[in-house]
């Protein structure tokens, strides 16, 4: 107790112990008890069991970095830790992360880093059921820059009431209207920036407007399309002291807007109430209109010449049906004009 692992570098006074760059392939079993800071970066580590950190060897654990490993999965109970308040799994390759990784009853972790560990789409959702569980309430920074994400799971942040910073930048988001940032009170800073957004649609801002503490949303570096579906958006920045360094926000597309800043843009450069080449959208639609046409007139004709000998046989079936009928009225017709028939066809009934 009290000792250094062989391959670490330890520091009683600073309660810090540094693994780096020694090629461990699991933590070490002999981590000092007093240790509040631990860096284990740089190593071929590849999984966390339940059994990584022992929560009762390690009850002053605050600072974990294990960042730039080769880690894929993170079991559940790997990183139980009574007193864990910052976490650090930057630059690896999560394949696995349990929903209970933290434990049963929750974690007191505050900062959680995770650039470029997302890249697997089922771990982003294991993520997304561990925030949602409440499992970190206490978060306040939550960065998942560099992941390339597409989407981000409905009502993922929803249980993050003391979330204060939310790096989402360097990804490539095409838009937010199935996240909620409601119930994010405590939300000061969001980093959407360098990223594939063309819009923000009016209930995004509205939700940007009702949060009282946001004060720095940085959108930079995002593909903004120019049409009349920008109009809030402009209206917004124009009004809001939300957004940090709006001013340099330019259009992405379309090609007659390239590169005019966001700011600068009138309704008239919309032209949002004049009708787009109305005559040739109706051709277009015409056109499109006689091919489907034409379409079904040939599975029609197809249809009859596939079933030709049925619909000759039903042909001659209501031939014969409708000859037989006016044969009989033929018969009841003579019977009629001749008195005798008459008389004789009642004598017959009676």
């Amino acid at each position: 107790p009290g000792g250094c692992p062989a391959l670490c570098e330890c520091s009683e006074p600073a309660k810090t112990v540094k693994c780096v760059n020694r090629n461990l392939t699991e933590v070490p079993p002999d981590l000092p008890p007093y240790v509040r800071i631990l860096f284990i970066t740089g190593n071929p580590l590849t999984h966390l069991p339940a059994s990584a950190f022992p929560a009762q060897r390690l009850p002053e654990l605050a600072s974990l970095n294990l960042s730039g490993n080769h880690l894929r999965a993170v079991e559940a109970g790997g990183l139980a830790l009574p007193a864990l308040r910052q976490l650090d799994l930057s630059g690896n390759a999560l394949v696995s992360f349990s929903p209970q990784a933290f434990g049963e009853g929750g974690s007191p972790l505050e900062e959680l880093a995770l650039r470029g560990a997302l890249r697997d789409h089922g771990v982003l959702l294991s993520l997304a059921a561990l925030l949602q569980s409440g499992a970190l309430r206490n978060l306040s920074r939550l960065e998942l820059a560099d992941n390339g994400l597409l989407l981000l799971p409905a009502g993922m942040f929803t249980s993050l009431p003391a979330l204060r910073q939310l790096d989402l930048s360097n990804n490539s988001l095409v838009g937010l209207r199935n996240v909620s940032f409601q119930g994010l009170g405590q939300l000061q800073s969001l980093n959407l920036s360098n990223n594939s957004l063309g819009v923000l649609w009016n209930s995004t801002l509205a939700q940007f407007r009702s949060l009282p503490s946001l004060r720095h949303i940085v959108l930079g570096h995002n593909t903004w399309v120019c049409d009349c579906a920008i109009e809030d958006l402009v209206a917004w920045l124009k009004e809001s002291d939300q957004v940090e360094g709006k001013e340099a926000l330019t259009c992405a597309s379309p090609d007659k807007m390239l590169g005019k800043t966001l700011l600068k843009i009138n309704s008239s450069d919309l032209n949002c109430s004049v009708p787009i080449d109305l005559p040739s959208q109706l051709q277009t639609s015409y056109v499109f209109l006689g091919i489907v046409l034409a379409l079904i007139g040939a599975i029609f004709l197809l249809v009859l010449y596939l079933n030709r000998k049925g619909i000759k046989k039903w042909m001659h079936n209501i031939r014969d049906a409708c000859r037989d009928h006016m044969e009989g009225y033929h018969y009841r017709y003579e019977i009629n004009a001749d008195p005798r028939l008459t008389n004789l066809s009642s004598n017959s009934d009676v």
